[in-house]
């Protein structure tokens, strides 16, 4: 099928907040005495702030009446940080301006808060390019169920076989191959050799590295 509209990640993948989430996620378990690595923490990501906390909060044996106040704490400390020292992936401007170039509609599935979607969108200045910004955050389920894709694609008035997606986590992957959606995968530089990235239609390396060759070939 033709692609006739694309759908991006957020965290990792427009803006570099993956160290931020593992920073300020990592000082609210440590203030439950807890010490988590940062190898157990790429085994989490993509995941909403409540579900990362529960399987830390279950895996660590913390009370779990503790975790409304903890959510509250990491929401709020990564959209403070993100607004200090928050700063675009390498290639954002690249890719948003080519597939708005050939004029397919852009949306934006995250697993984060609406608020802080908007707050990126806003703070990389790159609000105008999407037509459609979506968040797992209400959904009974987030990723790596497809529901965030599919209500994006709902969104756009897309079919979902027909959108490309961009992705940076395991789980946003599946989500969006569970969607029925191609997949793009952009994975950090630790992570780029994991088997897991066989399901993804493509792997590159930075978003400054997708091209007319590159859409075509997925193009089909």
């Amino acid at each position: 099928m033709a692609i006739r509209a694309v759908i991006f990640d957020m965290d990792g993948l427009l803006i570099d907040s993956e160290p931020i989430w593992e920073e300020v996620g990592k000082a609210v378990l440590a203030s439950y005495g807890q010490v988590l690595t940062h190898e157990q923490y790429l085994t989490t990501t993509g995941l909403r702030t409540r579900e990362w906390l529960e399987h830390w909060f279950n895996y660590f044996s913390i009370d779990e009446g503790l975790l409304p106040a903890a959510e509250r704490q990491i929401i709020m400390g990564v959209i403070n940080a993100i607004g200090i020292k928050g700063k675009a992936m390498p290639g954002v401007g690249h890719i948003l301006d080519y597939f708005s170039s050939k004029g397919l509609p852009i949306g934006l599935a995250t697993s984060s808060p609406l608020a802080m979607a908007y707050k990126v969108v806003q703070l990389l200045g790159i609000h105008p390019y999407f037509k459609v910004l979506t968040s797992a955050e209400h959904l009974p389920y987030g990723k790596p169920h497809p529901q965030v894709y599919l209500d994006c694609a709902e969104k756009l008035g897309i079919m979902p076989a027909d959108i490309l997606c961009f992705e940076d986590s395991v789980n946003g992957m599946v989500a969006a191959k569970a969607a029925k959606m191609k997949c793009v995968v952009v994975p950090a530089f630790a992570q780029r050799q994991w088997p897991a990235w066989g399901l993804a239609d493509l792997r590159i390396s930075s978003l400054q590295n997708f091209n007319d060759l590159l859409f075509y070939q997925l193009d089909k």
